[in-house]
């Protein structure tokens, strides 16, 4: 073999692992391509301390979507959660969303508890019936100084 296709053959080589490295990233990253397969339901709670931008969104205790936004809603004062949902997941208007702990202090995702009614939420649309977090710093401190 002479030199040049030796170098030619060890750039492919090189090449292609770069190519598996990079798929092996997005992969085992979980990161979503440009097509992903979620649709986007915004929720508005009164508090969601402690809740954080990919948090986990379960119905059933079984992961169908993750937290994609949080921002305040100026007008009425209420923080706005966008939730990304699995495509084949079908959500109707009487969801009630809740914010749970996974264990006693561990992370914070949402609960969707479905409803029994016939119309179902678009993408954008809004879940209204929701339940904000539990603030445990506040339920202690009432409890140590005889507020309960």
């Amino acid at each position: 073999m002479n030199r040049s296709s030796i170098e030619i053959t060890v750039g492919m080589f090189v090449l292609i692992g770069i190519i598996c490295i990079g798929y092996l990233t997005i992969r085992l990253g979980k990161m979503e391509w440009i097509g992903d397969d979620y649709y986007s339901v915004n929720a508005k709670f009164e508090s969601i301390s402690g809740l954080k931008t990919g948090a986990s969104v379960e119905i059933a205790g079984v992961s169908i979507g993750k937290v994609g936004s949080i921002f305040l809603e100026k007008e009425e004062q209420v923080a706005v959660v966008k939730l990304k949902v699995q495509k084949g997941i079908v959500l109707t208007d009487d969801v009630i969303a809740s914010i749970k702990t996974a264990g006693l202090i561990g992370d914070k995702y949402i609960k969707l508890t479905p409803g029994g009614s016939d119309e179902i939420l678009n993408s954008g649309d809004t879940i209204f019936e929701t339940e904000s977090a539990i603030d445990l710093e506040e339920l202690i401190s009432k409890y140590v100084f005889g507020s309960i």
